[in-house]
């Protein structure tokens, strides 16, 4: 019987958390929509709102904004004064690859896989996380929930997207996952990928990886080329 792991074919990386350190910069952008909002940092309304946050790092940050602030138009200001204050963050060269990320992908693909990376940021923001790393060019395809038809993580849109556009599997037990929340890992598991990995550099630890249907639990995606071997 052919492990899975040699049959890997497609593998989707999340990029905060997962590929990329930006040491707690959602956080700190979060600071500024709520500022926006008339939420007082400090306030019980504040907290609340921070560890709603945290509880669901991953999923589209639109999405956690209208959970938030409940009518469009404040979830979308909310939105705006976020991916802002993230992108000026990024311009500050706050952000750096995960130790072994880029050598990680570039192994992926020397082994004959495609890469795609994933992002619940708007377009704006990870094309700006993207040139700051000089990763433009690093992966054929990257996608956000917008070119997923505007469904984010837990969803399995973007994962399913990406096994449409690349054709590089026939069958989506032959697609990886990987990222550092449960909400990634959710979102492979609905996709039906063969491995759904989580990653200890990010929001998540193994308990909510597991509870949410983790195949495997990794320190780092540095060590995914060693966990798939070669094809």
């Amino acid at each position: 019987m052919t492990d899975i792991r040699n049959d890997i074919r497609l593998v989707v990386l999340d990029m905060a958390g997962t590929t990329v350190a930006d040491g707690g910069l959602v956080e700190r952008a979060f600071e500024a929509a709520a500022t926006e909002l008339g939420v007082e940092p400090g306030s019980a309304r504040h907290a609340e709102h921070l560890a709603h946050v945290r509880a669901t790092m991953g999923e589209s940050k639109i999405s956690v904004f209208r959970h938030l602030f409940g009518d469009e138009d404040r979830a979308r200001r909310a939105n705006t004064a976020f991916e802002e204050a993230y992108g000026d963050l990024v311009d500050d060269g706050l952000i750096a690859p995960v130790p072994g990320a880029e050598e990680a992908i570039r192994e992926l693909a020397g082994s004959g896989r495609t890469v795609v990376l994933t992002t619940g940021f708007a377009r704006v923001t990870q094309d700006a996380v993207l040139a700051a790393l000089g990763w433009r060019d690093l992966v054929p395809l990257t996608l956000c929930p917008a070119d997923a038809g505007g469904r984010g993580r837990p969803y399995p849109d973007m994962v399913l997207e990406a096994f449409v556009r690349t054709k590089a599997a026939e069958d989506v037990r032959q697609v990886a996952v990987v990222g550092d929340t449960s909400y990634d890992v959710l979102s492979g598991v609905r996709a039906g990928a063969g491995l759904v990995a989580g990653v200890r550099t990010g929001a998540h630890g193994e308990a909510e990886f597991r509870t949410a249907g983790a195949t495997h639990v990794l320190d780092s995606v540095a060590g995914l080329p060693a966990l798939l071997g070669d094809r």
